[in-house]
């Protein structure tokens, strides 16, 4: 039986919206998450894996317009730069609370 992995579900999620919406590498996201670049890279590959068994599932019903596409990835890579610049906030935080003493 596998160990437990050590990041949440959420986490592996957002590291790979930010991953395709960024346009950065897997190793400079792998840096700034503190994830090793080959473990992002393979949850990278298993989202897509994943995406391409909902798209054949679902046919051509679910299929959005270009227009759509678009607003999606605009509002994907809004979102990751938003949680990157929250998670450098909170290190931020945490850094100077140990500053202080506290």
């Amino acid at each position: 039986m596998p160990r437990p992995s050590k990041y949440s579900e959420d986490f592996r999620r957002d590291a790979v919206e930010l991953v395709r919406s960024s346009g950065r590498t897997l190793r400079d996201v792998g840096r700034e998450l503190g994830v090793n670049h080959e473990t992002l890279r393979g949850w990278v590959s298993a989202a897509k894996r994943a995406d391409e068994q909902r798209a054949g599932r679902h046919g051509d019903g679910g299929e959005l317009s270009g227009a759509e596409r678009d607003e999606l990835r605009r509002l994907r890579r809004k979102v990751a730069e938003l949680e990157l610049e929250k998670e450098i906030l909170r290190k931020a935080a945490a850094y100077f609370a140990k500053e202080m003493g506290h």
